[in-house]
């Protein structure tokens, strides 16, 4: 299983910023340690289809530098020429993950799933939706007719749900905290909330409710945005899940698809526990739980039919 990885560029932050840009480095080296993945450095997507999504201004503004500060506060980044990099390649990895997952059933980014990017400003860490590029590039390929996004972050999709609201074509599915960022929640087709202190019964049990509703869809790929900033402890999550919580949802997400021969793109999303060593094992089971499931019901996949 191959995962694509943007952590050998770094990006220059002031002391004490809350991106935690230690974790990508540190899950790879944990999922080495197994020898069970192939870890590919993730290309970098072309501007070109950046804009099948974003506006191009904001695309140019944010490659040259000159977008307005406050743009750029918002999106919570001082801008760099190496943020531009590695922008570039959070997206080209998701991209590269898609390509896998419609060859062999499973495809993964060590990055991606910044949802709470917009068609022309960013927010909260995301600069552009990669998520909602790698759909686009599907859609305009005509390499597939419909695609699910399941978003498992503990924050809501905002951007993802906003850029996909009169589609029909996509199904949005967002399982979030009530009471946490985005403070102005957008409109999910699907939108399940939870309160502050939601265990892993509650969740999973809205989960289980909610995965046979994105079946009905018959979405020929689904895009699942993994966070793990739901566990108990996170320094901005809120819900009070257990890792065993967690690798349950899993295996809920992997079994209900691919069981039905339906790829999955995995994305990273956020994770920001105290201590930091949390966030990556929780992180690092995801991807175990992908690839024991992509064992289990390889001869379930159908490659879906078109020309890549």
């Amino acid at each position: 299983m191959k995962l694509y990885y943007c952590d050998h560029l770094r990006i220059p932050l002031p002391v004490g910023h809350k991106f935690p840009a230690q974790k990508y480095r540190l899950l790879r080296e944990t999922l080495a340690a197994d020898g069970a993945f192939d870890f590919q450095r993730a290309p970098l997507a072309s501007p070109e289809t950046i804009e099948l999504v974003h506006d191009p201004h904001y695309v140019r503004g944010f490659l040259d530098g000159s977008l307005d500060a406050q743009i750029m506060r918002r999106i919570g980044f001082p801008w760099s020429p190496e943020l531009v990099r590695r922008t570039l390649a959070s997206v080209g990895g998701t991209l590269s993950a898609t390509r896998d997952a419609l060859e062999a059933g499973i495809g993964g980014t060590l990055a991606g799933g910044t949802h709470h990017a917009f068609r022309s400003e960013g927010a909260g860490f995301c600069v552009f939706n990669d998520i909602a590029i790698a759909v686009r590039d599907l859609l305009a390929r005509r390499r597939i007719r419909r695609a699910a996004i399941v978003d498992l972050d503990v924050h809501q999709g905002d951007g993802t749900a906003l850029l996909f609201e009169d589609d029909p074509a996509v199904l949005t599915v967002s399982l979030h905290g009530a009471a946490n960022f985005p403070f102005r929640k957008q409109r999910s087709r699907i939108d399940i909330e939870f309160a502050d202190g939601a265990t892993d019964e509650e969740y999973l049990t809205a989960l289980d409710r909610t995965l046979p509703r994105v079946l009905d869809f018959q979405p020929d790929i689904v895009f699942y945005q993994s966070g793990v900033d739901g566990l108990a402890g996170d320094r901005l999550g809120r819900l009070a899940l257990t890792h065993e919580g967690l690798r349950r949802r899993d295996e809920m997400v992997f079994r209900n698809f691919l069981a039905q021969g339906i790829p999955v793109v995995i994305t990273l999303g956020g994770g920001y526990s105290n201590p930091f060593s949390r966030t990556v094992d929780a992180h690092a089971g995801t991807f175990r739980t992908a690839l024991q499931n992509l064992r289990r019901h390889h001869q379930a996949y159908r490659v879906v039919p078109g020309v890549l």
